[in-house]
């Protein structure tokens, strides 16, 4: 399985080496390359990848505040033309921190580091059951079977726990993506952990003494994940 990964950096002429260095390398799948750091938040708040390719300065955003406001973290490579940035990086739990121009031996190296980590993440025994959210400036780890459901309030997500509620910025569609079984779409403003469902009637559901709508749309996909007699 390939890494899917994207680049971020302003210069044209460092983000067009580094592609031509993921495209030669078996292992990495470059789905986009942005000179604009907001373009690339954008698209990462839509879509998931594996790796970010991720210069620190450039005009916009820096690579730092790119970090700051992704919304699930993934790998992360940073690369700048100046080593004070390293310890700052490093702070940021990245994978890795590469001093520009960057070499074929020192780009392999930080690549081996990212895929040995990404192949005992994916084995067969790793099956993750939580995910870590941003929100109120830090990550916070929360496990599956805490999550009620999920609500769409404009540009954030209100996470409803059994103990607590975090609003992160996200998009449902991620989210939905992201997070996989027992969580399922009920409605455009509702993902739902079907194990928090007290009872299903006509068109709304009951977790806790929350009343969630089912759309039309949704309910046959919902009714198809359930355990039914």
């Amino acid at each position: 399985m390939k890494l899917s990964c994207i680049i971020v950096d302003d210069d044209p002429f460092s983000g067009s080496l580094l592609q031509k260095l993921c495209e030669q390398h078996e292992m990495l799948n470059v789905q986009a390359v942005f000179e604009n750091p907001e373009e690339a938040l954008l698209f990462l708040q839509n879509e998931q990848v594996d790796l970010v390719w991720l210069d620190v300065e450039m005009p916009q955003l820096t690579g730092f505040d790119l970090l700051k406001n992704i919304i699930s973290v993934p790998y992360v490579i940073m690369t700048t033309s100046s080593i004070n940035y390293a310890f700052e990086a490093f702070q940021h739990q990245v994978s890795d921190f590469i001093q520009k121009p960057i070499s074929v031996s020192r780009f392999k190296e930080a690549v081996e580091k990212v895929v040995k980590k990404f192949k005992v993440l994916n084995s067969s025994n790793s099956k993750s059951d939580s995910i870590f959210v941003k929100a109120d400036g830090k990550f916070i780890k929360l496990n599956y079977s805490e999550i009620s459901y999920l609500e769409n309030i404009g540009d954030y997500v209100r996470i409803t726990t059994d103990n607590q509620t975090l609003t992160i910025h996200a998009t449902m569609k991620y989210l939905e993506v992201k997070l996989g079984h027992p969580f399922v779409r009920v409605h455009r403003s509702f993902i739902v952990n079907i194990n928090k469902i007290v009872d299903i009637e006509e068109n709304t559901l009951v977790i806790g003494k929350k009343v969630i709508p089912i759309s039309r749309a949704n309910k046959a996909e919902l009714l198809s994940k359930l355990n039914m007699l």
